[in-house]
């Protein structure tokens, strides 16, 4: 990280239906604050390589673990994981910073809940970057009409089984997880050290189970799509072109959702992009929350 561990600052910070969140800030308090929310199965250490950099550039950068996962709260219904519960728990913490909107950068089911967080509050998001992410109705329509992201998805319905995929994901220490993690992107992007990270994280009580029911509230408390599928704020994508989970034709058909929308493809990467291109990444988001959509 440009700036040090010892500088973060870890708080636990009220979210939605009374729940509370893990919070890692960096950067200046009264810089323009600057979201950014993990996928599966990372934590708020997921952005170590974003972190340091975008705080030395002067934001307030707030990385949450989001509802379920590591050091936040976890409820126990499936219910309480659909997307716009996840949603308000992001809209809740951006109301705590005093500011009346900030920058959202997601990767993953991170991006997933910057998509929606800007459709049901596009007031509260001044503008936001979505890596490797579909926009939710985009992804929706391309899943029922397309096989191959059909099969891509395929581990989104083996996770709806109960109890047996959290028994399968703790064998050997987290071996599936770690060598998922791995097996799907370049070699150097997650090291022993990083992987050992994640390990603790996951072995919180019941994380793993608040983890999946990401994935089971998808399928069965999905929200009814928003009058307004259009997205109006500033938005950039920065795509992984060989990511192994989704079908890059979404980035375009996502940037097609946006009013004022910018894709920027990384051939070289997959679906980690933020890992195994750090510098050009942060590049690329230093330069968006500074200019806007028009940046390059």
């Amino acid at each position: 990280m440009g700036s040090t561990e010892h500088s973060l600052r870890h708080a636990k910070v009220p979210a939605a239906d009374g729940i509370q969140l893990h919070v890692v800030e960096a950067g200046p308090a009264d810089g323009r604050p600057v979201f950014l929310l993990h996928g599966f199965p990372e934590f708020w250490y997921g952005w170590r390589h974003q972190i340091g950099p975008l705080a030395d550039s002067g934001f307030r950068v707030l990385a949450p673990d989001q509802r379920g996962y590591a050091d936040s709260d976890r409820p126990a219904p499936v219910s309480a994981y659909n997307l716009d519960a996840l949603a308000a728990d992001i809209a809740a913490l951006i109301r705590s910073t005093g500011r009346p909107n900030a920058a959202v950068v997601g990767h993953d089911w991170g991006g997933i809940v910057g998509w929606w967080l800007a459709l049901r509050h596009p007031e509260l998001v001044e503008r936001l970057a979505v890596l490797n992410a579909p926009h939710p109705i985009a992804f929706r329509r391309h899943l029922r009409t397309s096989p191959g992201q059909m099969l891509r998805s395929w581990y989104m319905f083996a996770l709806q089984i109960p109890w047996l995929p959290e028994a399968d994901l703790r064998r050997r220490n987290w071996r599936g997880l770690a060598e998922g993690l791995r097996s799907t992107s370049r070699a150097g992007a997650f090291n022993d050290e990083d992987l050992d990270r994640y390990r603790r994280a996951w072995s919180q009580p019941g994380a793993i189970t608040g983890m999946i029911h990401w994935y089971r509230a998808a399928m069965r408390h999905a929200p009814a799509a928003p009058a307004e599928i259009r997205v109006s704020v500033p938005t950039l994508v920065i795509w992984g072109a060989r990511d192994r989970f989704i079908d890059r034709r979404l980035a375009a058909k996502s940037v097609d959702l946006c009013d004022r929308g910018r894709l920027e493809m990384i051939e070289e990467a997959t679906h980690w992009v933020q890992h195994e291109e750090p510098a050009r990444v942060n590049r690329l988001l230093i330069d968006f929350l500074r200019n806007g959509a028009a940046a390059g």
